[in-house]
């Protein structure tokens, strides 16, 4: 297991290095000194991250909201907060220590990490004739699930570009990992690229890749998520952001399959299935002239529309449910569970972030409530609406 240690503290840092050390045959550990560092050096060979909150320049929280989840984490801090607990939770943070702890504690928690990761279904290559994705991920599945789900395992089998279509919090890079699963490249790279989350400025160097060199603070070569995703899946989400400007060197790389790092005229071939997704009015966009016609058509081969949760209440109670196990076991809450009041007032609401959003509400809802029973009171809801 691959461990990165981001820590500034320079004796907290040594410190770890060598006491994980002890444990060589089941850990390789490398340290950074900042979230800055680790972030140029990060690759997918990586399993876990373990990183302070309190650093200069980027602090944890932003630090693993760049990551975008792409790694286990655990948090190591001397100034813990129920605010940045819950901050942490919705990162997908597996664990939460406060300094100081013993050395036996850290390791604990990377292996209880490491079983969380082996509990996940493994990406296997599926076999060309009838490729099969795990779906248990999907709690409670309602009909109209069903139906976009029966639609994504079909455009699996294939290399088309799928366009994933739906309101924010639906679960498009769920989708879009469930595609890659079922597909003849799940033993390759999965790769998601948020096209909202990069500064317009970056969004080239991003997806392509620079040379040393390329613009005042190139100090070493570096590869794009294109190149990272070669033979595998680049689910880029949030497409319609993408400036006007940037879409037509998108639809040329996708045409051509050859990518140029910026500073550089190297063709590299690139071969990668797109997925994308939106939640904004694609074809409105289209019509506004914000969005080239052309890059939709060669992204959407296969539409999928995802449906909201309003229109899947039989998913409601088992994604809820499901949420409050997981949150109960990373943090040690004790026994929890809704009370059939609190599941109606869960039934009831109109839940317009979707799933995020009722995860969210679970996750709160677990962490300040004080008895066994989570009551219409914990769940906040009134307030929200």
């Amino acid at each position: 297991m691959k461990i990165a240690i981001v820590e500034d503290d320079i004796n907290m840092r040594k410190s770890l290095e060598i006491a994980l050390g002890d444990y060589a045959e089941e850990f390789e550990v490398k340290t950074f000194r900042n979230a800055k560092e680790a972030l140029k050096k990060l690759d997918e060979s990586y399993d876990l991250v373990i990183t302070d909150i309190n650093m200069p320049g980027m602090d944890g929280i932003e630090f693993l909201e760049k990551l975008g989840g792409r790694y286990d984490a655990i948090i190591i801090t001397g100034n813990a907060t129920l605010n940045r607990a819950i901050e942490s939770i919705r990162l997908g943070v597996s664990d939460f220590l406060t300094k100081p702890f013993e050395v036996e504690t850290l390791v604990e928690a990377i292996r209880r990490s490491r079983k969380v990761r082996e509990r996940m279904p493994a990406a296997q290559p599926a076999p060309a004739n009838a490729p099969q994705s795990d779906t248990s991920r999907f709690y409670g599945m309602s009909p109209a699930l069903e139906r976009s789900l029966s639609l994504a395992k079909k455009a699996a089998r294939s290399d088309a570009a799928v366009l994933l279509l739906g309101e924010s919090g639906v679960g498009k890079e769920l989708f879009a990992r469930t595609i890659h699963e079922a597909s003849p490249r799940a033993d390759k790279p999965f790769v998601a690229v948020n096209m909202a989350a990069i500064p317009e400025n970056l969004i080239e160097s991003e997806l392509f890749g620079f040379e040393k060199g390329a613009f005042t603070d190139a100090i070493e070569a570096k590869m794009g998520k294109f190149e990272a995703a070669n033979g595998g899946t680049l689910f880029l989400d949030e497409i319609a952001e993408m400036p006007y400007h940037l879409q037509a060197k998108l639809l040329r790389a996708l045409q051509e399959k050859v990518i140029h790092r910026l500073g550089s005229h190297k063709d590299i071939p690139i071969d990668v299935r797109i997925v994308a997704a939106t939640n904004a009015d694609i074809k409105a966009k289209m019509q506004e002239q914000a969005f080239r016609e052309d890059l939709y058509y060669r992204i959407a081969t296969i539409p999928i529309h995802i449906p909201p949760l309003r229109e899947r209440t039989e998913e409601v109670v088992p994604i809820a449910e499901r949420t409050l196990e997981e949150v109960v076991a990373k943090y040690g809450l004790g026994p929890k569970r809704f009370g059939e009041e609190a599941k109606a007032k869960l039934l009831a609401y109109p839940w317009p972030g979707n799933i995020r959003e009722l995860v969210a509400v679970v996750e709160r809802a677990a962490i300040l409530s004080d008895g066994e029973e989570i009551t219409p009171d914990d769940l906040f809801l009134d307030a929200r609406s």
